[in-house]
């Protein structure tokens, strides 16, 4: 009987995926073979009361924000960022405190904000201070 992942025992051994996979970092998210055991299906995007806005205009595809998202909901194709999986980001912010771009390319927003309105409102790039 295949169980969901919050049906099972503590302390159970669980797999993520339903078969041998390669070199995992090829496959797309969403084209992985996730076993029901996985928590892939679920989504979180309920109990979220923040979430990052990407702005592609500023990210310099340096990847931090994939790296280190402990969620895995940064979409990146072909090592450039394309945007964030919303169903699994839990809105921690770690993407945005690792953006090095001036202004960041993500920012967090209350989770009911307008997605064009953040946009149109991002901030500017901080002017360096003339020290002279």
């Amino acid at each position: 009987m295949n169980k969901g992942w919050n049906e099972f025992d503590a302390g159970a051994i669980l797999f993520t995926f339903n078969e041998k996979v390669g070199n995992i970092s090829e496959i797309h998210s969403e084209d992985r073979p996730y076993s029901p055991s996985s928590s892939f299906t679920a989504s979180v995007s309920d109990w979220r009361i923040e979430k990052p806005v990407f702005n592609k205009e500023y990210c310099i595809d340096c990847q931090f924000c994939w790296i280190y998202c402990p969620d895995v909901s940064i979409i990146s194709r072909d090592k450039k960022m394309v945007g964030v999986d919303y169903d699994h980001c839990k809105g921690c912010g770690i993407c945005v405190e690792v953006c090095p771009t001036n202004p960041k390319s993500l920012m967090m927003v209350a989770e009911g904000k307008d997605e064009e309105e953040v946009l149109a409102a991002w901030p500017q790039k901080d002017q360096e201070k003339n020290n002279g």
